[in-house]
């Protein structure tokens, strides 16, 4: 049986994020090839994915308790066909999940985009 072993929330300004829409070195600094491509593919959603992406990202790193001590490429946000998101955890940032699994929940609404991460094992 699992046991929740962190909870982590984040709020990210899609503001913030449509100013870096265009800027890819901030794309390529913090987020994976296949992120930048979704992120690009979404149309005039495409700021508020990228702001739920980081959020995902920033909220992985609380749960697990580590600060902002893992690359952010290694917590990679992917997306089933249906559009459910979940986190491919590659270097340090599997390490970091300890065999654990990391669940992921995100929603967008107005100026914000939330995400939250529940880390279990």
């Amino acid at each position: 049986m699992c046991k929740v072993r962190g909870v982590g929330i984040d709020l990210c300004d899609i503001s913030r994020m449509e100013q870096n829409l265009r800027d890819d070195r901030f794309l390529n600094r913090f987020f994976t090839p296949a992120e930048a491509a979704y992120i690009r593919g979404r149309g005039l959603s495409a700021s508020q994915s990228m702001a739920g992406i980081f959020a995902a990202k920033e909220a992985f790193l609380k749960a697990v308790g580590v600060g902002l001590a893992l690359p952010l490429q290694d917590i990679e946000v992917l997306h089933t066909e249906p559009g459910q998101p979940y986190y491919h955890l590659t270097g340090k940032a599997l390490e970091a999940a300890d065999g654990g699994e990391a669940l992921l929940s995100i929603t967008h609404e107005g100026l914000m985009a939330a995400a939250v991460c529940i880390w279990q094992k």
